[in-house]
Parts: C-alpha cells; structure tokens; sequence
C-alpha cells in the first residue's frame, strides 16, 4: 500500500506517517509538484491557520499540483486544515484563495457560547455510507479525536458523509468524488481511526 503525504511545513506529519507505517504502508514525503504528480493516494494533513496553510503550498508551488492530482481522479485524504483548504475561503483569513475544490467557505465556531478552540473527543454521527467508514458501527458512538476552532460549510450539503455535535451540528466528514476529508484527526483517534485510515489506503 504505497501512499504520499504532503510535507508543506505544516503541523502532525509525523504522528500521520506514523500511524501510516503501523497499518504497513509504504509511506512518501510529497515536498515538490512532481511528487504530487507521481503519488499513487495523497493524503493533506494539517494543524495551523488557513492563510498561513495556503502561502506554505504556494510557496513550494504545489497548489496547482494539488488540484491537477484531485482532477486526476486518485483517491485524496484531507485531514483537519487539510479539509478546510479544500475549500474557496476561510473566515480565519479573508485574504485568503482556498484550493476550491469543494464549493463552500469555513466559518469560526462560536465562542461566545462554546470553548474554542473545540478539543478532545466526541462522537460522529455517519449521515450517508461510505467505504471510509467501512468496518464501524453506525449503532455505535463513534469518538474521533478533534482540534479545531473552524468548520466547513459545503454549498451542497449532499457531500457531507459525517457531523459532530458542538454547540449544533456541524459537517466533521466529506466525500466529493475522489475527494475524502475529515475534520476528526483519524491518526489520533486510535482503533477508529485507524480503521478509517486503513480502508483509505486499500482504495
């Protein structure tokens, strides 16, 4: 099972390559376009702010990369900011272009009613199958592991395969043709996420 990981600088590369080697992957730093270009499955994670996300990746040149590899039709696996930047903008950096992939923005949780940023764990409810999921119980409280202080808002709520209670209900899960991400961080989510990341990696 041989996948990339985009390496742009940016936060938990390490804990994802190393949840990647346990579940027995061939694992690949993706630092330049022609590894992104030459990936098999390509995984985006990502732990900082969205502006700061996005001038990393033009800074190595690796945003029209990126989005030539999704156009391309292999499987992509966004985590945490790797979710959110596949969106067109961010609340947390108006200024800022996302990889608009997915119609939508990202919007700031609410703080003047909840802890934000939202840290822990807390269950998912899986809205519409998916092979991500494969191996869960949808009966069951699903916990994954959350760091974050935005969400995504897809235009079209038909990609939302998950949603997290904080506060209300908000999208922790897509699935946009060959486009799978998460605002949950599979890599620390232990058996849970494990299995997610495992059911990626056989795609």
């Amino acid at each position: 099972m041989k996948v990339s990981v985009v390496d742009y600088n940016i936060g938990n590369i390490k804990s994802v390559v190393k949840a990647l080697k346990y579940l027995g992957a061939d694992v690949r730093l993706a630092a330049n376009a022609n590894d992104i270009k030459t990936s098999e499955k390509l995984i985006l994670p990502g732990v900082s702010a969205f502006g700061a996300a996005m001038d990393n990746l033009k800074k190595l040149e690796l945003i029209q990369a990126i989005q030539d590899y999704i156009k391309s039709g292999k499987w992509f696996l966004g985590i945490c900011v790797g979710l959110q930047l596949l969106f067109e903008t961010s609340e947390e950096s108006p200024n800022s272009q996302g990889l608009k992939i997915i119609p939508g923005i990202v919007k700031k949780m609410d703080d003047t009613k909840l802890i934000v940023p939202h840290i822990g764990w807390n269950t998912i409810k899986i809205l519409k199958p998916s092979i991500f999921f494969k191996g869960l119980s949808v009966n069951e409280n699903l916990y994954f592991y959350f760091v974050h202080s935005y969400y995504v808002c897809p235009n079209d709520k038909n990609v939302i395969i998950a949603a997290t209670n904080y506060g209300s209900d908000f999208c922790s899960a897509v699935e946009y043709n060959n486009v799978i991400a998460t605002q949950f961080h599979p890599e620390k989510s232990q058996n849970n996420g494990l299995q997610c990341l495992k059911n990626f990696l056989e795609l």
